[in-house]
């Protein structure tokens, strides 16, 4: 079997790993005293921190067991790193606003296929599955529902490096959780802090640390429909340094017909202080895959043919197979229908992200810090009859001063800084030919162009008494969209040469978002905040090209989306027995931005929605019931509800002059409700220390997929069960080995996975058809996993 360069490249990156020994190198006498001497500062350092933590409690809402913030030195010994790092956290332990982090404790005895099987546990935060195999959409309150693949609205990093880019698309196939000791999720509006698209709030996933893993790690895991994930890490930490360096291949068949990939995957985080004063720190991302992809279906072709078997060619498929249609000679006329297999619909994206970091103390109170990534994205995406080509490369650049001291007689954290960041866009749109995957034909788009963005952030976290905080933010941003589009047609008549349109779009906004909050540490127990925040999100060049009329041409008129939300939350913590979190909240929102008919054989456009309003509640559990009789029984559970409609809205359908009011209608893709439950048990002590394992049942409620409310998505629960043993090392060869097995779906539930928004439509006689006209909508539906059986091993040296 041919492998893909970026299974290449992680297997010769996995032998290198296999062939790496942790070693500890020989230091002279002055080199031992300055190792020492930098110990009992970080030491000293550690003590301060945990007293400002306790003096300045932050709102993470259950907060994680595993590590802490991926800048906090350790104090455990004098193998522990004790690189420190004093600048504001752009992600973790973010004080005044919700924020939930999730450690590996939750995972990393478990499948996780995708991310998915992370950031579920998160209350705020739905997923669903994404254009491809291991691709997947997340949404955190609602904000990313429209979207069906990737995250948009909400700011994505890793290791504090962005993994957004300036137009604000977020991909999740690149990432293995594997990876990872921690992801921490923060919601509500966060524009202040996150700038552009940061209207549902930011995710963070952070690397296991070198001093975590303290030598090498190798996995194997294993499951149905061929999948398979062989992975490895290795890492340290010294004086002065830490290091890790994760890759892995994973591959699978796939539940549903032509759904297999293949996909490799590198990630390395390295830290160096070299002196006492400055620190810089390096990350890559590598990751590259080829994905087959299959179609998208109505309801009715999914409730005939979910996982889209016996669907290899048109003249023999099975019913309910999804067609896609596409020009005999790749140009114009006649055209044919091909299944998936035929076509060959695939994705073979490749990703590259490096980025560096640098620290500089100017004193014990003051920090410089400055930061540069680029983001390289090619993709080669013929997913449909219309594949798509381009290059996608950005670069972002930030540069901040963070200062603890002392401001009106108060203890005080100050922040500020600077930041810009560009994407170069240059994209190819084709007709498909009958030939499958490499059958580009005419072209029908070019887009070139690029996207800006730049402004400044402040924030000041005052200490107004020993228990209440205030905090306060705002951000400011200038962005330039500047791309331009080149339509090709092609007549059947007359001249056999190409009709071009140009469009260009040149536009440019101003942007503002303040944020206050009040964290109020009421007990030792009991905290409490009330946060009001800001968010936008600026068009998408794509949205440019469509006119409200419904023809080429430059949508002048979509304006910027905003929001403005409340949150008032609580979290009680009783040591490791009990901790919970309650959240409500309630966002207004602006020229919300939706697709729109514009009437018969007119094109969609994208139009702002005046106004709409998201609202809801979010719960967190995580409780240890018998912790005398049963010190290893626990309980983990989220639970979220939301309720969006639209206040101020009117939709006009293709084949009505008409305008449909949609005030008060739901916002189509949120799930109202959703819950994710675990109830387990690890044994805590004795020869089996280790063993355990957990019943999950995930929870999702019906929601509708068109503006007017017509066809609503049946909920589902789910059932997993999980039996695992991770031993406590130090032990022997047998400690250094770790085992899992896992039923997901286990009683193999049949269930939409994804559901993309569809077009209300109407009637002869102009009126809005019912559900089961648009039960015929194609290009919408996948078919979640079945019961599938997943069992892996890990070893340690």
């Amino acid at each position: 079997m041919s492998l893909p360069p970026g299974a290449r490249a992680s297997c010769a990156l996995l032998l290198v790993v296999a062939s790496a020994t942790a070693a500890s190198a020989q230091t002279s006498p002055h080199q031992q005293r300055r190792a020492q001497l930098l110990h009992e500062r970080a030491a000293i350092d550690a003590q301060l921190q945990a007293l400002d933590a306790a003096d300045h409690a932050t709102t993470s809402p259950i907060p994680a067991s595993g590590e802490g913030a991926p800048v906090a030195a350790s104090a455990a010994g004098p193998d522990e790193i004790i690189v420190t790092g004093k600048a504001l956290s752009l992600t973790t332990q973010v004080t005044g606003q919700t924020v939930t982090t999730v450690d590996d404790a939750a995972f990393r005895n478990t499948p996780a296929t995708t991310i998915a099987d992370i950031v579920k546990l998160s209350p705020g935060v739905a997923v669903i599955q994404g254009n491809g195999p291991r691709d997947v959409g997340v949404s955190i309150r609602g904000s990313n529902a429209r979207n069906s693949f990737g995250a948009r609205n909400i700011q994505v990093f890793e290791d504090d490096f962005p993994v957004t880019q300036p137009d604000g698309l977020a991909r999740f196939d690149l990432t293995d959780p594997h990876a990872y000791g921690a992801v921490d999720v923060v919601r509500g509006p966060s524009s202040a802090r996150y700038g552009n698209y940061a209207i549902g709030g930011a995710v963070n996933f952070r690397t296991r640390r070198g001093r975590d893993i303290d030598g090498a790690e190798f996995g194997l895991d294993g499951g149905g429909d061929g999948y398979a994930n062989l992975y490895g890490t290795v890492g340290n930490a010294g004086p002065d340094y830490e290091y890790s360096l994760f890759g892995s291949f994973a591959r699978a068949n796939g539940s549903t017909g032509h759904t297999h990939y293949e996909t490799g995957t590198i990630n390395a985080l390295a830290t160096y202080a070299f002196t006492d004063r400055d620190r810089v720190t390096a990350k890559l991302i590598y990751n590259e895959g080829e994905f087959q992809l299959s179609t998208r279906l109505s309801y009715n072709q999914y409730l005939q043919n979910p996982y889209q078997q016996g669907c290899d060619a048109v003249a023999t498929a099975a019913p309910g197979c999804g067609t896609i249609s596409v020009f005999l000679n790749g140009v114009n006329g006649a055209r044919i229908a091909q299944t998936a297999r035929e076509g060959d619909l695939a994705r073979n994206d490749r990703r590259t992200i490096v980025g560096a970091r640098y620290e500089h103390d100017f004193d014990a109170d003051t920090t410089w810090r400055t930061q540069a990534t680029f983001d390289s994205r090619v993709v080669n995406q013929p997913t449909s009859a219309n594949p798509f080509k381009g290059t996608l490369d950005s670069y972002n650049i930030t540069s901040d001063v963070t200062n603890h001291g002392r401001l009106f007689g108060m203890d005080a954290t100050s922040f500020v800084g600077i930041f810009y960041n560009y994407l170069d866009n240059q994209s190819f749109t084709f007709n498909k030919t009958p030939a499958g995957r490499n059958g580009f034909g005419a072209l029908t788009q070019t887009v070139f162009g690029d996207v800006r963005n730049m402004g400044l952030r402040a924030r000041e976290e005052l200490q107004l008494t020993p228990d209440l905080q205030l905090i306060a933010g705002i951000g400011a941003e200038r962005s330039i969209l500047n791309v331009r589009q080149t339509a090709y047609a092609y007549p059947t008549t007359g001249s056999n040469s190409a009709t071009l349109t140009l469009i260009p779009a040149l536009r440019h906004f101003w942007n503002v978002a303040p944020e206050a909050a009040l964290l109020w540490q009421a007990t030792d127990a009991l905290r409490l905040h009330a946060r009001v925040g800001t968010g936008y999100g600026i068009p998408q060049a794509g949205n440019l090209f469509v006119t409200p009329d419904g023809v080429p041409g430059n949508n002048v008129a979509l304006k910027t989306q905003k929001n403005v939300g409340v949150d008032v939350g609580a979290e009680l913590a009783f040591g490791d027995n009990l901790r919970a979190e309650v959240t409500g909240y309630y966002e207004w929102f602006r020229n919300e931005q939706v697709s729109q008919s514009a009437g018969v054989n007119l094109l969609a456009y994208t139009t702002n929605a005046p106004r709409s309003r998201h609202r809801g509640v979010e719960v967190g559990l995580h409780w240890k019931p018998l912790p005398d009789l049963l010190p290893g029984a626990k309980l983990d559970a989220s639970y979220s509800y939301n309720d969006q409609r639209y206040s101020r809205y009117d939709e006009r359908l293709s084949g009505s002059a008409t305008l449909f009011d949609r005030d008060g209608n739901r916002i189509p893709g949120v799930i109202p409700t959703f819950a994710n439950g675990r109830a387990g048990y690890d044994q805590p002590s004795g020869p089996l220390k280790g063993l355990g394992g957990f019943v999950e049942l995930t929870y999702r409620s019906r929601y509708y997929i068109d503006n007017g409310n017509q066809l609503r998505i049946p909920g589902y629960t789910l059932t997993n069960l999980n039996l695992h043993y991770d031993p406590p090392g130090g032990q022997g060869w047998w400690s250094r080995l770790s085992f899992f097995a896992s039923v997901q779906n286990l009683f193999d539930k049949t269930y939409v996975g994804s559901a993309s928004i569809i077009a209300d439509s109407v009637n002869a006689a102009g009126q809005q058809n019912p559900a089961s006209v648009l039960m015929n909508s194609t290009g919408s539906i996948y078919a979640g996993v079945p019961r599938t059986v997943y069992a892996g091993i890990k070893t340690r040296f």
